[in-house]
């Protein structure tokens, strides 16, 4: 991580990595994010969940075990577990997130579900794929990927993504998946710059996290959040732009760096896709895409890919 900030805060257009939004406090505010009236991914997300959820699951017979990468404070978990419950006698479920908060939070939204047993591992997606705890034998495992959380990563990183996942499972293995689609900008700027200011905060917490652990001395007040649409690359940019010029040590990267009025960090990407890149990135990956559902208010993809 150090040398992400540090190339990323060298670099000519300087930038942060997203996972740094997503500290105990980050996480909270992505919490508060989600019950915005401007967000509907995530409300449509959950929707499409409890409609779909059953159906997604009567493709992995037999006993399974569940992963999900972010889970936050598992409320989708919960609608997959508990589907699980009527079928099989135990669940293992394995929560994966950079935040320790948010998989306490995890925890204490299954505890009441006796019949699950809730693992956590604090790392990035991939660092936790790859340490995940032996499987149950005679189980197969679903990995879930909701929230369009696949959003963070550009469509290169996209596909590399899914290789990874490839990698973690086994043949008869499921990815439960799902990704916001294209739309008109007039949706999605709200969206990721709402009203009460909360994804604003979210993205300024970002040099909070830094002040706190890496010594930086971020003045807050000189920056300010704004969210643009990127129409060639398909996403959406959240920028902290510097009001005045700022220089900025990092104690612990040994590090300064100076900021031009008006000068930019970005610190957040949240890309678009359609359903046809989705299919061909899981088919080049090594994933089968078995069944997908599509919102057709707010566009979302809830897909099923098998491990082949």
């Amino acid at each position: 991580m150090d040398e992400l900030i540090r190339s990323g805060l060298l670099a000519k257009q300087k930038t942060l990595p997203s996972a740094l939004l997503y500290d105990d406090l980050g996480s909270v505010l992505f919490e508060a994010i989600t019950l915005l009236p401007e967000y509907q991914v995530a409300r449509v997300d959950t929707a499409m969940l409890r409609a779909h959820a059953a159906e997604a699951l009567s493709l992995l017979p037999g006993p399974v075990e569940v992963v999900e990468l972010g889970p936050g404070h598992g409320r989708k978990a919960r609608i997959v577990l508990e589907q699980l419950a009527s079928r099989q006698p135990a669940t293992h479920f394995i929560a994966i997130d950079v935040s320790g908060a948010a998989i306490e939070g995890c925890r204490r939204q299954l505890e009441d579900l006796s019949t699950v047993r809730v693992t956590g591992i604090e790392a990035t997606f991939l660092d936790g794929l790859t340490n995940l705890p032996p499987r149950i034998a005679g189980h197969r495992r679903v990995v879930l990927f909701l929230g369009s959380n696949l959003s963070n990563f550009d469509l290169r990183e996209s596909l590399e993504f899914l290789r990874h996942v490839r990698q973690s499972l086994e043949p008869g293995d499921a990815l439960l998946m799902s990704a916001d689609l294209e739309k008109s900008p007039a949706l999605l700027v709200p969206a990721y710059d709402d009203a009460l200011g909360v994804t604003a905060a979210f993205n300024k917490n970002v040099l909070v996290h830094l002040n706190r652990e890496w010594g930086a001395d971020f003045d807050l007040t000189a920056f300010a959040y704004e969210a643009n649409w990127n129409a060639e690359a398909r996403r959406i940019e959240g920028h902290l732009r510097a009001s005045r010029p700022c220089r900025v040590r990092l104690q612990r990267l040994e590090l300064e760096v100076t900021f031009a009025a008006g000068e930019s960090l970005w610190t957040e990407s949240s890309h678009r896709f359609n359903v046809a890149e989705l299919r061909a990135w899981g088919t080049e990956a090594g994933l089968s895409c078995t069944r997908d559902w599509v919102d057709g208010t707010w566009p979302l993809a809830l897909s099923v890919f098998l491990g082949t």
